[in-house]
């Protein structure tokens, strides 16, 4: 009878060799993966199944398959991995010097304003990685997905974190020349009735401007709708109706008509969000020093 022992980070290695198995389907990919002799794989893997006293894999022809107690391992094993990862990226952030990876996460349509920034900095910086995401997603800078997080809305509240105003981000009804040709143009914010207008697909936006359209205008009334910045405003480009962007955005493109100017209701405020564990790293700081300084030119 096989002798049952718990697991604790002692077997780690064992685990982490088996959950590759896992993933690669074969010994020799494992062993590949992780820079070890097979050996050593098929080792750790009949080690691991005596401690637990059962089989994990269903050995054949083609390679290992998972057991249904083996699936329930790796699926803990993975989110171990993954939390593994992700630690190793924060330390990597904490190291002297502007050198590494920087991950900025950042609002779509802060993307022209911010990608020559970054540029900048990184051949200011020749050891220096940039990495630059925006989407949706909310990065969780308590993982080390970014380090640094330019966000908008409310402001965040997650005590673990830094946060700072980087600015206040005026907004204005726009519309492309073709939609003001089509159906004219509004005399003044209280001129609305008859137009069509450019908002979001989801019902709740954090947006102070997506929130005043849905107090006063019928869901009906929204007919072109997109889920991020980008699609927004090319609906808008496109003559699909009224929508909100940003001033300085409508003021560089030359078929787009401010048809509504800003009012204070529709500022929207532009966060810095860094992790409390990175915040004073000198990657970090020489970062945010930049882009102050760059961010007060923005509105």
């Amino acid at each position: 009878m096989r002798e049952r022992t718990e697991l604790s980070f002692d077997h780690w290695d064992e685990i982490r060799t088996a959950y590759q198995v896992a993933r690669a389907g074969t010994v020799s990919g494992a062993a590949e993966a992780l820079g070890v002799h097979h050996a050593t794989v098929i080792r750790h893997i009949d080690a691991l199944e005596t401690r637990l006293g059962v089989k994990l894999f269903q050995r054949h022809a083609r390679g290992y398959t998972a057991t249904e107690a083996g699936q329930d391992l790796f699926v803990v094993a993975q989110a171990t991995d993954d939390q593994f990862t992700q630690l190793a990226g924060r330390i990597r952030g904490q190291g002297e010097g502007v050198s590494g990876e920087l991950v900025v996460t950042s609002l779509p349509h802060l993307t022209d304003k911010l990608v020559p920034l970054l540029a900048d900095f990184q051949r200011d910086h020749t050891g220096l990685i940039v990495r630059f995401l925006t989407g949706a997603r909310l990065f969780r800078l308590e993982y080390g997905e970014a380090h640094v997080a330019i966000r908008a809305g409310a402001r965040p509240e997650d005590p673990d974190n830094v946060v700072q105003e980087l600015l206040v981000q005026p907004f204005a009804m726009a519309a492309s020349s073709a939609y003001v040709a089509r159906y004219g143009r509004p005399g003044s914010i209280d001129d609305l009735d008859g137009h069509v207008f450019v908002g979001t697909d989801g019902q709740e936006n954090r947006a102070p401007f997506y929130r005043w359209l849905a107090e006063r205008v019928s869901r009906d009334r929204i007919v072109f709708r997109a889920n991020d910045d980008r699609g927004l405003a090319a609906g808008v480009r496109a003559g699909a109706g009224i929508g909100f962007m940003a001033a300085n955005q409508i003021a560089e493109d030359d078929d787009l008509i401010q048809v509504v100017d800003p009012i204070e209701a529709w500022g929207s405020p532009i966060w810095i969000v860094t992790h409390v564990d990175l915040h004073r790293s000198p990657k970090v700081q020489s970062f945010l020093k930049v882009l102050k300084a760059a961010a007060k030119g923005w509105t």
